[in-house]
């Protein structure tokens, strides 16, 4: 397993793609501590609305689903 496929370099290169959009990627520390996995939303920054991740309920979406959100919005698609 190479080092771009660790979570934590893979987040790093996902914020940065986002901060191109004026977007943030937020995490669910609470949800960290009660042993489950933490779950994702992207927030535009000027308006500090959640643009993705918060249907069907806040911080639902998975990294994976963030990085694909972020590879739409680099091809034009969203």
């Amino acid at each position: 397993m190479s080092r771009k496929e660790f979570d934590a370099s893979r987040m790093r290169r996902m914020k940065r793609v986002a901060a191109r959009y004026g977007l943030t990627i937020l995490t669910s520390e609470k949800i960290k501590v009660l042993g489950q996995p933490g779950g994702h939303a992207l927030r535009d920054d000027e308006s500090f609305k959640v643009v993705y991740g918060d249907a069907p309920k806040p911080f639902s979406a998975s990294l994976d689903d963030i990085e694909a959100y972020l590879e739409r919005l680099e091809a034009g698609e969203e």
